[in-house]
């Protein structure tokens, strides 16, 4: 059921549920760091995703949806191995050596990869001067900050392990926007919370493998895992799996996808924050700046849609085309496509 942005909502409501995924979605990369501290990361992100898939899918339950279509099962398991196991998984696994403020901010080109692996749309994306604009500056970006990491690696200078991890997540946003692009193309008829969870029921069943292989059971022991990391897993579950999601579906209905989608510049400043305050957190100035010119790339690939939300006619959305490209038309642009990219990958 289409629904067209509503200035009627609550305002009161519209700026909680704003809060909330600009907040809870920018801290989980600090709550993750913090996790990681008492649980393995494999481990970490199995408990994380199925138990939170399970809440979720038995709310569905609950509510009358049609849980077990095979079809949609299927579609949103590829989605969910790559976009929560492989991305998301990366994020978890670099963490170890990587501060959770740079993280969240290399994974905020996602966007520049939507444009780059939606081939059908090239004549369509690429015409645009500032998004073309947007992908050079965003390599450049990604230069300045490499090329210190780099060099140090080089030169013996800087933990090989590090390097491997800013490597990684390059991959990261690849894997999320091909997972996003398969489900796009596939559709399907549950309900966007139904598909949600089998992703995250089956991201966190692929992630039990992934940690017997790096023998994580192995003298791990759930007493000694500190409370300061119990309070940090049920928080991402609680309020990273399922809270700010259920946020995001809402004002995807309320709201236009292009205001909503601010909070991909918003998340890496609660992150920076977060890092440097509490976890006490460094970056140099040269990866800093490499930062914020992936950070202005970004802003410059969605230019041209701000455009659009501010001199043309509203955005219609759809609250299934948002959660997992339920319903989804071919012809549907880019800007949808985002929408629902920025679900999974976020809680």
């Amino acid at each position: 059921m289409a629904t067209t942005a509503n200035t009627k909502a609550s305002p009161l409501f519209v700026i909680i549920a704003f809060a909330t995924v600009y907040i809870v979605w920018g801290s989980t990369y600090f709550f993750i760091q913090m996790a990681i501290q008492g649980f393995p990361p494999m481990l970490m992100g199995a408990l994380r995703f199925f138990t939170a898939g399970i809440l979720l899918l038995s709310w569905c339950y609950m509510k009358g949806d049609n849980i077990f279509v095979k079809r949609d099962i299927i579609t949103s398991g590829i989605c969910g191995l790559l976009t929560l196991f492989v991305a998301t998984g990366i994020v978890i696994w670099v963490e170890r050596n990587i501060p959770s403020a740079m993280v969240a901010i290399m994974v905020s080109v996602n966007p520049i990869w939507f444009i780059i692996l939606d081939k059908a749309n090239w004549r369509v994306n690429l015409k645009n001067k500032s998004t073309i604009f947007g992908l050079i500056i965003g390599f450049a970006g990604i230069l300045l900050l490499f090329g210190e990491a780099f060099l140090k690696s080089v030169t013996g200078t800087m933990n090989h392990a590090k390097l491997t991890g800013l490597l990684l997540l390059l991959a990261g946003p690849v894997a999320w926007s091909a997972g996003s692009l398969y489900s796009k193309k596939r559709g399907g008829t549950a309900p966007a919370r139904v598909n949600t969870s089998w992703q995250m029921i089956i991201a966190g069943l692929a992630f039990v493998p992934a940690a017997i292989i790096h023998q994580e059971f192995n003298g791990f022991n759930l007493a000694t895992v500190p409370a300061q990391s119990w309070m940090a897993i049920v928080y991402l579950i609680i309020f990273g799996s399922i809270g700010a999601f259920s946020a995001y579906v809402w004002l995807l209905q309320v709201r236009p996808a292009t205001q909503v989608s601010t909070h991909s510049y918003v998340n890496p400043v609660i992150a920076v924050l977060l890092g440097v305050c509490f976890a006490h957190e460094s970056i140099s100035l040269m990866q800093f700046l490499g930062l914020i010119v992936i950070l202005l790339s970004v802003l410059l690939v969605n230019l041209s849609k701000y455009g659009k939300l501010k001199f043309k006619k509203p955005v219609t959305e759809t609250v299934e085309q948002a959660g997992k490209c339920n319903h989804l038309n071919p012809a549907s642009d880019l800007e949808q496509i985002k929408a629902l990219a920025k679900i999974a990958y976020r809680i």
